[in-house]
């Protein structure tokens, strides 16, 4: 399936990295576990690190934007409270976050260094992949979440139906994992969303009118990854900032939706930047969210699976998109 970009369409005016992808900041590394097993399981696991260390011994500065907050959102309150995550990130259906976290605590525990750590913050975001998952069983397993973990590379990021995207719808139709970035000045921002989200479907500011349905609910969870030197406060911001792509995309933001933003810088050190630095980093969540989500979408694939809110199969399209070339 193609990306939006190979079928004609741009978004926005910034540069983007050599991928297009959150792996374009340097050291953030992403790795999916995808499960499509017989009629019923349409599910998986999505991991992000922020650098390949030791992030319980070298934690990043990261902060936390709900705009919607009907959500389960794990390890939330100590990212508001220290601005720092020192786990990797898990994305993963809503019945696995408790599986998710347990995945996150034994990979740290773990890890060489960490033989006297008692408590540790696991980062867990989800979406809810019922209408195509048989989301009632236990799957991912504590085990298939570690194999995300693990699994997570730098370089190209696989989309569509894939991870925590298996099972995900958008706009009623099949959603999934997208992801882009933008280059501004000499710092890269990188953006990579769970897309199962409901609303009227925009592309580049235009409706797509030949959609057989249009969903009100859903949610989304968005990490942003930048190198920019920002500090706990100014990444709230940028996170916030990245609603402003959702919008774009004609989603709904309805009652039902769980919209959350994550951001971390992978900088060493923090600085105060200029306001023009500022503005423009801001710009930048809005358009790599926008075409990040619209990946997920060109790239998705039409999917057969469970809908475990009726007990019938489910049948989900994926955009039809028009080249305009």
């Amino acid at each position: 399936m193609p990306r939006l970009r190979e079928l004609g369409y741009g978004v926005g005016h910034l540069p983007t990295g050599p991928l297009n992808a959150i792996t374009d900041v340097a050291g953030v590394a992403v790795g999916h576990v995808t499960l499509i097993e017989g009629d019923r399981t349409r599910t998986g696991a999505t991991a992000m690190l922020p650098h390949g260390g030791n992030l319980f011994r070298n934690k990043v500065r990261a902060a936390l934007a709900v705009l919607n907050g009907f959500g389960k959102f794990a390890g939330a309150t100590q990212v508001q409270e220290l601005g720092q995550i020192e786990t990797p990130i898990l994305l993963t259906n809503t019945l696995a976050v408790g599986r998710a976290m347990e995945a996150i605590i034994a990979h740290t525990l773990a890890q060489p260094g960490n033989g006297l750590v008692t408590s540790v913050n696991a980062v867990v975001g989800e979406t809810n992949d019922g209408r195509l998952n048989d989301i009632r069983a236990p799957r991912p397993t504590v085990d298939e979440c570690r194999q995300a973990i693990d699994a997570a590379r730098s370089g190209p990021v696989a989309e569509g139906a894939v991870g925590a995207g298996t099972g995900t719808v958008a706009f009623g139709l099949k959603g999934g994992i997208g992801t882009a970035s933008r280059r501004v000045g000499g710092w890269t921002l990188g953006v990579l969303v769970q897309a199962n989200f409901g609303g009227h479907l925009r592309v580049d500011g235009v409706p797509v009118a030949n959609l057989a349905a249009h969903d009100a609910d859903g949610s989304i969870v968005i990490l942003l990854a930048t190198d920019a030197p920002l500090e706990a406060g100014t990444l709230r911001r940028l996170a916030t900032r990245s609603f402003g792509g959702l919008a774009r995309t004609g989603a709904a933001l309805s009652h039902g939706s769980g919209d959350y933003a994550l951001a971390f810088s992978t900088a060493e050190t923090a600085a105060d930047l200029p306001a023009e630095a500022l503005s423009s980093l801001f710009e930048a969540a809005i358009e790599a969210t926008e075409e990040a989500i619209l990946n997920a979408l060109t790239m998705a694939q039409p999917m057969q699976g469970f809908d475990a809110t009726t007990g019938h199969p489910n049948h989900v399209d994926a955009l039809r998109l028009r080249s305009r070339d």
